[in-house]
């Protein structure tokens, strides 16, 4: 590729860049958990059920979905950095909204200004960091990349929480969200060079004299089926995560009576161990050629301690904290997922692929939610559990499909180490 041709660049620039993207891409990962914390306040305050709540969580990811396919095409087009100011943007309203919201179609209205917001940054972020960072560190920008996304999952239900707790109003806390994605925004516009993906691109053309790839039609990248299987194995260990995320907590309450102060640092502790996961997971990935084995393994040990969480018979902050733990093994599939997402993707068309395979996350996430949410309402909270260990079976079965279709030759590994 191009970019092996390139000296590196000064280690202080890619550190900004790299810095910047990370604490972007954390701020959309905070604003998927922008309503999830509160929904306990939601139902006491507007009488909602789980089943309406969970449907807010669809619409984010409904919306989130459709716009993250659509957006590849179009930070391939203008850019990643004016896409990024607009999904910030979205944010601060969507906060805003929250705050002021009324009843459901206040809170429908934030759901879905989060979820355009969100939608562009698995494109926006991977095409800086392929145009900006020098390939020698690339390995290292996803790894932030992939931390901060769950450090931002990990930070909203403290936030959340704790705010409304030192407040007495969730409002307040809505607010305070807000002012958060101000504050990145404003920090985004005063290190806009930083994010400068054209100017990447150019440098790329610049050092081999021609351009980087050939013309071809914008949705060739449909016809490979390893784009599919991503895909497919994104919908499914979403699924899992979207029960973590929006439901472990209730789920505890119920079956062994854990007060919320507890349960919602639950969600916190499974992505602080998926941080940790993926800090080992970096390793693994950059070791091992059969990258659906390292995910396999990893998933499936994910899987065992969810089943045991779920589990009434344990004591419950036992229960608790093999909820948190499991949230390692997901971690520590993230990075080999990302290699194999890199394998499948060809070149000139980053934007695109990432959209379309990241894609599935959304549409994982709106499905499961209000499946798990009714289970939640019939009384079956152990079946949280239970259906997320099974959808991070399914997503073993996925990525043992994508590692056969996209395994790299002798010379492919060689030049993507």
């Amino acid at each position: 590729m191009s970019s092996t041709t390139l000296s590196p660049a000064p280690l202080r620039d890619d550190a900004r860049t790299i810095t910047l993207v990370g604490v972007a891409h954390g701020t959309s990962h905070f604003f998927h958990m922008l309503l999830p914390p509160l929904f306990p306040l939601f139902i006491r305050d507007f009488g909602l059920s789980y089943s309406e709540l969970g449907l807010l969580v669809s619409l984010f990811f409904v919306i989130s979905g459709i716009g993250q396919a659509l957006s590849g095409f179009l930070v391939d087009r203008v850019g990643a950095r004016p896409v990024l100011f607009a999904a910030l943007s979205c944010f601060v309203l969507a906060g805003v909204a929250t705050a002021l919201a009324d009843g459901y179609v206040g809170l429908a209205l934030a759901a879905a200004l989060s979820g355009l917001g969100n939608s562009p940054f698995h494109p926006v972020d991977f095409t800086i960091l392929n145009k900006r960072v020098s390939t020698a560190r690339l390995g290292h920008a996803f790894s932030v990349h992939g931390i901060s996304g769950n450090l931002g999952w990990a930070a909203a239900p403290v936030f959340m929480t704790a705010v409304t707790a030192a407040t007495g109003s969730w409002r307040w806390a809505a607010a305070g969200a807000a002012l958060w994605a101000l504050l990145v925004l404003v920090l985004m516009v005063l290190q806009r060079r930083a994010l400068d993906d054209r100017a990447g691109a150019a440098l790329l053309r610049g050092a081999s004299g021609t351009a980087a790839v050939t013309a071809e039609h914008p949705l060739a990248f449909l016809r490979l089926p390893s784009v599919w299987l991503c895909f497919s194995f994104f919908f499914w260990s979403t699924c899992a995560l979207s029960a973590v995320q929006s439901f472990a907590g209730p789920a505890l309450q119920a079956l062994h009576g854990l007060p919320l102060s507890i349960t919602s640092f639950v969600v916190t502790g499974y992505m602080l161990c998926g941080a940790a996961g993926m800090i080992a997971g970096g390793f693994l990935a950059a070791r091992s050629e059969r990258l659906e084995r390292v995910i396999g393994a990893s998933l499936v040990g994910g899987a065992v301690l969810l089943l045991l969480a779920g589990w009434s018979a344990l004591p419950g902050m036992l229960a608790a904290v093999l909820a948190a733990l499991a949230g390692f093994g997901t971690g520590l599939a993230g990075p080999s997922r990302d290699m194999l997402i890199k394998r499948a993707a060809p070149p000139g068309a980053t934007g695109r692929v990432y959209g379309t395979v990241y894609s599935g996350l959304d549409l994982g996430f709106a499905t499961a939610a209000p499946v798990f949410g009714a289970l939640l309402d019939h009384g079956s909270p152990s079946s949280v559990f239970v259906g997320a260990a099974l959808t991070l079976l399914a997503g073993v079965a996925s990525a043992a499909l994508v590692g056969a279709r996209v395994a790299p030759s002798p010379a492919t590994a060689k030049m993507a180490a």
